[in-house]
């Protein structure tokens, strides 16, 4: 019986997030998304991450008419989405009813497929997302945030996914968003998985440091059913492998990707225009399209290579990059081997910044830090050190509880705060995720007389978007 192996295309979010920093407009994505929904694809992620906030930052684009937009043309692959567990596509905790007001809403407005993620791997913090995203009808696909430390085994690994199958997990994701998933390493996950959890199993890396399309086949041998790949313009570097090359690569043998080759070459020849352009502009730094093995080392994100990158040149510290490169390991080590996956790289990076800048290591340290030391986004997989903790936050007490189970209700509070400007829940959850910016998009929307505010970059905060 001929082997099936379904593709989940990412040109629409990780492919361009990973490369352009998430530049691109629905007006790049439209023409050709007809052509994208009979090539064959088990799904297309178009949204969640870091779209949500580029549309309103930078675009000037409803992310919810956005979605709405697609989904009108999609039907046939499954549209999918990357949520933040209870941070949902921001970089803090939300409260409950936040939580779940905003994944009805993504489900109603065209979600089929949720995946939901923590960046500390602390279940706790996805068990609102699993819930309402049940009961809402979409289909639920929990992710393990992979890294590699002492801590991060194997049967640690599979022990989460044996839990998430407890929650509710309709499906599985194996997230290696800093592409350090080695080929025999992703044979015995995924191989330990599919023993231990009877659920679809998708597999998710980035070609950073060279070896994406051997993870992939040894994954696909071990019965990953599904892979997450970019048509070739969008492929490479800090984004994922390409579609098309590893597709011909499976096909030959023996595996049924249900792809048609012709739609893929015309979706290629729609991106590479698109790809030249951002590069033209300056937004496409080659530099991320390089293969860089240090990956394995640094364990740095594909996002946060090519999002840090742009911030040091925004901020004319471009000669600092190599040296914050090596900084992110040893912060990370401090704080308990977080896995560098969003909100946690950009805080880690954050801090590896601030340490070079100041020439002494947490002189300064973000806010953000702090509260996670604290224990308000979850419990850190190592114990931090007494040392770095009274360094850091001094005497104060952790938290020890769900970080969401000490927040009390918002919605009302922002709806409140953007009655002026929201005339519907969507407009009430753009807000309570970005107020600022959200405030002054709905306010020019609104009202022709908004004076939107000059914004600057405060490179501290903003070091990946």
């Amino acid at each position: 019986m001929t082997k099936e192996i379904r593709f989940m295309e990412t040109v629409l979010r990780d492919g361009q997030q990973s490369l352009i920093a998430t530049r691109m407009p629905l007006s790049d994505m439209l023409p050709i998304i007809k052509t994208m929904d009979e090539a064959g694809y088990h799904s297309i992620e178009m949204w969640g991450g870091a779209t949500f906030d580029s549309c309103i930052r930078y675009l000037n684009e409803d992310p919810w008419e956005r979605l709405r937009a697609i989904r009108k043309e999609v039907k046939n692959a499954k549209l999918q989405m990357l949520l933040r567990g209870q941070n949902l596509l921001g970089y803090k905790h939300y409260s409950d009813d936040v939580v779940s007001a905003f994944v009805e809403k993504s489900i109603q407005n065209g979600i089929d497929v949720v995946r939901i993620f923590d960046a500390l791997n602390d279940l706790r913090n996805l068990k609102t997302a699993i819930e309402i995203t049940k009961k809402a009808g979409g289909h639920c696909q929990t992710a393990i945030s992979y890294t590699t430390s002492d801590f991060h085994t194997v049967d640690y690994f599979v022990g989460l996914t044996k839990e998430m199958a407890k929650m509710g997990a309709d499906s599985i994701c194996i997230k290696d968003m800093a592409g350090v998933l080695t080929p025999a390493d992703a044979y015995e996950l995924v191989s330990k998985i599919k023993a231990a959890v009877d659920l679809p199993l998708e597999v998710h890396t980035h070609a950073t440091s060279g070896i994406s399309e051997m993870t992939y086949l040894k994954a696909v041998e071990a019965g990953a059913d599904i892979i997450d790949t970019a048509i070739s313009p969008f492929a490479g570097g800090t984004s994922q492998p390409a579609t098309e090359s590893v597709a011909i690569a499976l096909e030959g043998l023996g595996y049924n990707t249900g792809l048609d080759m012709n739609k893929l070459a015309e979706i290629a020849d729609h991106f590479a225009p698109i790809r030249d352009r951002f590069r033209n502009e300056g937004i496409l730094n080659p530099k991320v399209k390089d293969v860089e093995p240090k990956t394995l080392l640094y364990q740095v994100p594909g996002g946060m290579l090519s999002n840090l990158l742009s911030q040091l040149t925004e901020q004319g510290l471009q000669d600092k990059y190599d040296a914050v490169l090596a900084e992110v390991p040893k912060v990370r080590a401090d704080l308990g081997y977080p896995p560098l996956v969003t909100p946690l790289s950009q805080m880690v990076g954050t801090q590896a910044l601030m340490n070079v800048i100041s020439g002494e290591r947490y002189k300064i340290v973000p806010n953000e830090i702090k509260e996670y030391v604290r224990g308000q986004y979850g419990k850190p997989p190592v114990a931090i050190s007494e040392e770095i903790t009274k360094k850091i936050i001094g005497n104060e007490g952790i938290t020890t509880v769900r970080p969401a189970d000490l927040i009390l209700p918002q919605m009302p509070k922002f709806e409140e705060e953007i009655k002026q400007y929201a005339k519907s829940t969507e407009d009430v959850l753009m807000y309570a995720l970005f107020p600022q910016q959200a405030k002054d998009f709905l306010g020019r929307r609104e009202d022709k007389f908004y004076d939107v505010p000059v914004q600057t970059v405060d490179v501290t905060i903003d070091v990946l978007k």
